[in-house]
């Protein structure tokens, strides 16, 4: 198996600057990431805006030198719980590079880190059609949330402003 790294990105850091927005437009135009390219815009502001919050942070998978797994992430806070939690906002890897294990390594530097800040889950949403990702989060643990089974599962909804 090829060299793979796994790093907590630098926003300060150009190649990891560079990379995340690479490997996020990549996501973008994924038909599971909306099938369109990242507005000029959001390239030239992301890392920017993402600087500048103290609670994100990006795991960077490279194998040898490439680019080749992103997470995006974000501290959040359970109430429930009164501990801060873990979303997971991005998470991709780059085509060629699927069926390397990769998404398990970022996840395993997510939980690393999620428990470094006490944190007391990670969450994540995924596509009900997007059966690769889900058999990859099932495999490191995750499942679909429920405070009472039957109640139902939790639905992710938004609304755009």
């Amino acid at each position: 198996m090829s060299n793979i790294e796994i790093v907590e990105a630098d926003y300060s850091n150009p190649k990891h600057a560079k990379d995340i927005v690479f490997l996020l437009d990549g996501y973008a135009q994924d038909p599971m990431g909306g099938a369109k390219p990242l507005k000029t815009e959001i390239k030239n502001n992301l890392i920017s805006a993402l600087s500048k919050r103290s609670d994100a942070f990006s795991i960077l998978a490279y194998v040898g030198d490439r680019p080749a797994g992103l997470a995006n992430c974000f501290e959040g806070f359970s109430t429930f719980k009164c501990k801060p939690l873990i979303n997971i906002h991005d998470m991709a890897v780059y085509p060629e590079f699927r069926g390397m294990q990769i998404s398990q390594k970022i996840l395993k530097k997510i939980e690393q880190i999620a428990l470094e800040r006490n944190a007391c889950k990670i969450t994540l949403e995924v596509l009900s059609e997007n059966e690769p990702a889900q058999k990859a989060y099932k495999k490191f643990g995750f499942e679909g949330y429920a405070l009472d089974p039957e109640k139902g599962h939790a639905l992710f909804w938004e609304k755009s402003i």
